[in-house]
């Protein structure tokens, strides 16, 4: 593998200047037994990033592209988001990195115990909201707190330009590189649409023909002009008519069918998704969470379709499993065995030798 560029220019095998310099290159996966022969399904494994997730690469961009203005400096300024958790999780690492105070706001909810964790292990403080406001009352605190203190900066993912840039920049040429210049069709989940986006124009204007799909929760079609309900796939879905989905299109109804250079708007249920998050790391070894799950559902469903037979599917794996334990649906059974082979006050007797064996 060859050496990584560090910020003077220079070529070292051996290490880079930041861990913001490691953000990005992640690898790219081959499906073998998940997936419909005959088919090449591509995931991109954006776990792989320092962070764990592919929100790593918009709070680098947002953050960097922020100091060249001039808006924000260490030492000054207070770094604030609203998340679902990865993005909040990249911005406390970068903001770690450069020295930056940071305030990550979130729902209070038990799956969000391990960013909870990660956020705080990064230096961030975290501010935990009504989980029935939503994301809009994530947005309102923020608000707020940025009226009473103009120290306070937002890296304001669902509107900021260099998320999708980020993408347009990085993710999409990636891709590319790695496909040889072969993609049939990008499945993509929709948080921010920042991925979706940036990757999206990058590659339709690679090849015209690709065939770009957003993926939500099957309760949370707001995309398509459904309403919102609640949901288990972390990350997507948030409940609103994001923008970088809105400008695709500018003033086109959200209604089902292509719009802009979206070709379809497709769908897994919460169970669907954690049930392909299982299976992704039962059977290829990928320790994925819910949303690349649901992601994998519509890119399985477009594998099976006759036309996509020789056809290249690339699909966004966005974070790691690991970062899901205590999600209501994904870890159940595995943690209730654990509970039962790992008792709290420990069996120290010398025999037997084998204290548990785990099911088959």
């Amino acid at each position: 593998m060859g050496g990584l560029m560090s910020k003077s220019g220079n070529i070292n095998e051996y290490y880079v200047e930041s861990v913001l310099d490691a953000v990005g290159e992640t690898p790219m996966v081959k499906l073998q037994r998940s997936t419909t022969s005959g088919v090449n399904v591509l995931v991109k494994l954006e776990m792989q990033n320092p962070g764990g997730s592919v929100k790593d690469r918009i709070a680098k961009s947002i953050i960097e592209e922020a100091e060249k203005a001039g808006t924000i400096t260490p030492g000054k300024t207070t770094i604030i988001e609203a998340t679902s958790g990865n993005t909040g999780i990249g911005v406390a690492m970068a903001a770690a990195a450069k020295g930056y105070k940071c305030i990550i706001v979130m729902p209070q909810l038990s799956p969000f115990y391990e960013r909870f964790i990660t956020c705080r292990k990064f230096g961030a403080e975290v501010h935990l909201t009504a989980p029935a406001k939503g994301m809009p009352g994530m947005l309102a605190y923020v608000e707020d707190l940025m009226s009473k203190d103009k120290t306070i900066w937002c890296t304001q993912q669902f509107k900021n330009p260099d998320n999708p840039k980020a993408h347009l920049d990085t993710t999409g040429p990636e891709i590319w590189r790695q496909c040889r210049g072969k993609v049939d069709y990008l499945v993509a989940g929709v948080g921010t649409g920042g991925t979706l986006n940036g990757v999206g124009n990058f590659l339709k204007g690679k090849n015209k023909n690709l065939k770009v799909i957003a993926v939500e929760p099957t309760e949370s079609r707001v995309l398509v002009g459904n309403a919102h309900e609640k949901h288990s796939v972390l990350g997507i879905g948030a409940g609103m008519q994001v923008k970088f989905i809105e400008e695709l299109a500018p003033g086109q109804e959200f209604k089902e069918g292509p719009r802009g250079m979206v070709d379809e708007f497709l769908h897994a249920s919460s169970g669907e998704s954690c049930d392909w998050a299982d299976k992704l790391s039962r059977q290829e070894g990928l320790l994925v969470g819910p949303s690349s799950g649901c992601a994998m559902k519509v890119a399985a469903d477009i594998a099976a379709r006759p036309e996509a037979q020789g056809k290249t599917i690339v699909v966004i794996l966005a974070s790691s499993g690991i970062r899901y334990v205590n999600h209501p649906l994904l870890w159940t059974e595995v943690k209730n065995e654990a509970v039962k082979a790992l008792p709290m006050i420990p069996d120290v007797s010398p025999e037997p030798l084998l204290k548990w064996q785990s099911e088959k």
